[in-house]
């Protein structure tokens, strides 16, 4: 990954970062934070899930994490092999079911 700077207030180079922007507003605002603390709990909670659980498409359902520590080409081999021997598997029983 290289760090790209954008100019400020310039759409097409801050597009990205004032979406997630909005997505962290959209989610934070859902409940009240009622202590300072509670505020920081929920944004570190929210900056964990968008970067170790939540599959981002653009990054071929990978999380961030998954492609920052190189885990994301052996996950697509595996999702690719389940899928190969989900087809197999389907094709046997039909197959089966035919004759």
């Amino acid at each position: 990954m290289t760090h790209i700077r954008g100019a400020p207030r310039h759409p097409q180079t801050q597009g990205k970062i004032e979406r997630w922007h909005q997505t962290l507003k959209n989610r934070i605002l859902l409940e009240h934070a009622y202590l300072p603390g509670e505020l920081e709990a929920r944004v570190g909670a929210f900056v964990e899930h968008y970067n170790h659980v939540r599959a981002h498409e653009s990054l071929n359902n990978l999380t961030p994490a998954d492609v920052y520590f190189g885990r994301g080409e052996a996950i697509l081999r595996e999702r690719e092999r389940i899928k190969r021997q989900t087809l197999t598997d389907r094709r046997l029983r039909h197959h089966a079911q035919a004759a």
